[in-house]
């Protein structure tokens, strides 16, 4: 099958910029109009979604100061409900169109990596979309402890009344917060995949990272309290030790490769094989 001149190019991961533009245009607005589709669907689910994020402060006894029978939250203002069910359908929206946008993203990158890049990219988000979501799950399961500890310091004779906007706030935070900590260990494998990062300046600097694990725990979390603190340390602090486990293993592997430079004085001139050079980069035009 003959290509036309602009699949040609893109196939061959050269275009002009006007078309990479035009490229962009299209791609934008098919993962916006995914982010719309999606956010309908999650006006539609406000209700289900609503009840599973209120459902950790609907557990606390403080939550039915008004009536036991009933978890109360409160709005301060007239449009207070309409913005609270519009964020929330919004961010449905992000998850549920979520394949759609990170595929158009992929398919305006991807045509200007090699075919090692790519499979980085690979291993990367097939990692971390995993890691985000453990990471959200942990948080969520960490919301009420955190809540209790701070409205246990309530007075016999005062009645909390928690804002929508406020509690939903710390729930967002709280999710964001554990869900892209979790991603910092991959981080590290990263960089050592490429080279930027060796195992031996991870250990030579690993107490601090430990230091600056727990620091970044206890700044970053909303509430600030210490079982907060430790349950989005404790778990990176792990993830990163298995990180540099991987990154020592992957150093072990690359020393063993033997070096071509091997043996040459600083002022003898490394021998050029042109041939292999040129296959290799065949190989790579032919992969792009």
């Amino acid at each position: 099958m003959k290509l036309s001149r602009h699949d040609a190019a893109a196939h061959d991961g050269r275009m002009p910029l006007m078309e990479h533009l035009r490229e962009l245009r299209n791609r934008l607005i098919k993962a916006i109009l995914a982010f719309v589709v999606g956010a309908i669907v999650g006006w539609l689910l406000f209700d289900p979604v609503w009840d599973f994020l209120k459902q950790p402060y609907c557990s606390l006894p403080q939550s039915h100061v008004v009536d036991k029978d009933e978890c109360s939250l409160f709005v301060n203002g007239i449009f207070s409900s309409f913005f609270l069910k519009l964020k929330i359908s919004c961010i449905i929206g992000a998850v549920i169109s979520a394949p759609v946008w990170l595929y158009q993203l992929w398919a305006f990158v991807a045509p200007g990596l090699y075919q090692r890049e790519r499979r980085w990219t690979y291993v990367f988000l097939g990692a971390a979309v995993p890691l985000f979501f453990v990471g959200t799950a942990l948080a969520y399961v960490t919301v009420d402890k955190g809540l209790a500890i701070f409205l246990g310091f309530v007075a016999d004779d005062v009645k909390p009344l928690i804002t929508v906007d406020s509690y939903l706030g710390y729930v967002l935070t709280m999710l964001l917060v554990f869900g892209l900590t979790f991603e910092l260990p991959l981080f590290v494998v990263v960089l050592n995949l490429a080279g930027v990062l060796s195992s031996k300046r991870i250990r030579r600097f690993q107490r601090m990272i430990l230091f600056g694990i727990f620091v970044f725990a206890a700044v970053a979390t909303p509430s600030a309290d210490p079982f907060t603190m430790l349950a989005l340390a404790l778990p990176t602090v792990a993830l990163f030790e298995v990180a540099a486990l991987l990154a020592f293993f992957n150093d072990r592997r690359r020393a063993r490769r033997p070096d071509p430079y091997e043996g040459l004085s600083d002022d003898e001139a490394s021998p050029l094989e042109l041939e292999a050079i040129d296959a290799e980069l065949e190989k790579g035009d032919a992969a792009r």
